[in-house]
């Protein structure tokens, strides 16, 4: 179990080089995607409370965009994306070229939020990938869920499947670059991921790495 773990430093470097390849892998994807240059990187990797996970988030009763998924296989977890409202709006309005999308002003379009789920899949598939490919163990994400709610609401879940074995979470800062020109616009997110009992021996015993 992760409290029986003791994270250092070495670790979280790790994780943190581990994210910048996926970090690369999901900016390919986006500019394809996209069509323009897309730079991705990991500015930090640092375990967290729960508390400062919320803050870190904007606060428990601030409304934000999640995408929720599962890790499945040999080191499983949940793991959340979560973007404040303007910086999910402004990539939808990137993607789809229609600039009056806006979270905060629903209904919302179809295309706007199948792009947020494109979104999801690409970075979340791109970093499990990674530490499938340093780790050599199976591991994959399910389909995931997109929810738009204050942040107390939309990472419960995810505590509660943990709480009763862990009060820390993996923080993985994530900051996309859309490079137009002369122009650049900086979209920055949070990963948090919470390893199910057990997880993170594994993933650090694959990778030769005591704890």
């Amino acid at each position: 179990m992760i409290n029986n773990l003791t994270i250092t430093n070495l670790h979280l470097d790790i994780l943190k080089e581990i994210g910048n390849i996926g970090a690369g892998n999901a900016a390919t994807a986006l500019s394809t995607l996209l069509r323009k240059k897309v730079d991705m990187n990991i500015p930090d990797v640092r375990m967290v409370s729960f508390d400062e996970m919320m803050e870190l988030a904007g606060g428990a009763e601030n409304i934000a965009v999640s995408v929720f998924l599962r890790v499945e296989g040999e080191a499983p977890g949940s793991m959340f994306f979560v973007l404040p409202l303007e910086e999910a709006s402004r990539f939808i309005q990137i993607l789809t070229n229609d600039e009056t999308f806006e979270f905060s002003n629903p209904p919302y379009s179809e295309i706007g939020l199948s792009a947020m789920h494109e979104l999801g899949n690409i970075l979340s598939g791109s970093y499990l990938s990674a530490l499938s490919d340093f780790t050599k163990l199976h591991i994959y994400p399910s389909v995931p869920s997109l929810s738009i709610d204050m942040i107390g609401a939309l990472l419960s879940y995810g505590l509660i499947e943990i709480s009763t074995y862990s009060d820390r979470v993996i923080v993985i800062d994530t900051a996309l670059e859309e490079v137009d020109g002369e122009t650049n616009t900086r979209i920055q997110g949070h990963f948090f991921l919470l390893p199910d009992p057990n997880s993170f021996e594994t993933i650090f015993s694959s990778l030769g790495v005591s704890s």
